[in-house]
């Protein structure tokens, strides 16, 4: 069986499309829509209740857009409200924290893995839970690192500003010894130059992004949802607020097509 209807994926901003652009190189017949909630972001800030019912309302507007499946593109919401989207969509729902461990535990040699992410994601243990759920004996170091997204969204990706901020934070989780250090917020691939060059050489990243898409794939087999291999593949894009910086960080940080951006009103749910 196939099935040529869009994947939907959503996040707070610009971090989502990392997911969509690791999307389009392992499913390119794939059709996806891409909401980012640009009047809320960030998410990160947000208390776990607010997370969880913005979270319900991208859902919705993506399922209004026929979505077969809805990616949950951001680890704060993935972190907070996974649970009540599965258990109030009746198509499947994937986040990035459990194949973001997965892919952890796979790369570490000493045993010892470091997590950054945005302040409701760390507080939340998500990743630790996940991490120890998987190998129980894991040593792990968890930094919030609530700046890096506001520099990513104006563009500083290549700056001697957000570089210091970058070293300022992984110093830390440096100097205890972690092998392995786990990007846990979807928009941090953007900096992985900057990211590298504060770490030594030994230390592997594992970028949630790529490892969710490849869980996608994975589900669309499982599921017998993947498009058929003739599917017009196409990339939709809407925003809840004006595109602002958004556009022009996306082309030239991820080099993506994107065409004409859509502005849509939140739906708020009643549930």
């Amino acid at each position: 069986m196939s099935d040529p209807r869009p994947i939907g994926v959503f996040d707070s901003g610009i971090g989502g499309l990392t997911v969509v652009k690791a999307l389009r190189e392992l499913l390119p017949n794939e059709k996806i829509f891409y909401l980012g909630d640009t009047a809320r972001i960030p998410y990160g800030s947000r208390s776990p209740i607010t997370v969880e019912r913005y979270s319900m309302e991208m859902a919705d507007m993506l399922t209004q857009e026929s979505a077969k499946i809805i990616v949950v593109a951001c680890n704060t919401a993935s972190s907070v409200a996974l649970p009540k989207l599965k258990e109030n969509l009746l198509v499947p729902v994937i986040g990035v924290i459990e194949p973001g461990a997965r892919a952890a535990i796979a790369a570490t040699r000493n045993g010892h893995v470091g997590v950054i992410g945005t302040r409701a994601t760390i507080k939340s243990g998500a990743y630790e839970q996940e991490l120890r759920r998987l190998s129980p004996d894991v040593r792990i170091s968890v930094r919030p690192c609530p700046l890096l997204v506001p520099l990513i969204e104006e563009g500083w990706l290549d700056d001697e500003l957000t570089d210091r901020v970058i070293a300022r934070y992984l110093g830390p989780l440096v100097r205890e010894g972690i092998d392995t250090l786990v990007l846990g917020c979807t928009h941090y691939p953007l900096l992985v130059h900057a990211i590298s060059r504060a770490l030594p050489k030994t230390v592997s990243l594992v970028d949630s992004a790529r490892n969710c898409a490849t869980a996608v794939r994975e589900l669309l087999v499982q599921e017998q949802l993947s498009a058929p291999l003739a599917n017009s593949a196409g990339l939709e894009i809407a925003l809840t607020d004006a595109p602002d910086t958004f556009l022009g960080v996306a082309r030239r940080a991820l080099q993506l097509d994107i065409g004409d951006v859509q502005l849509r009103e939140v739906l708020h749910a009643v549930r």
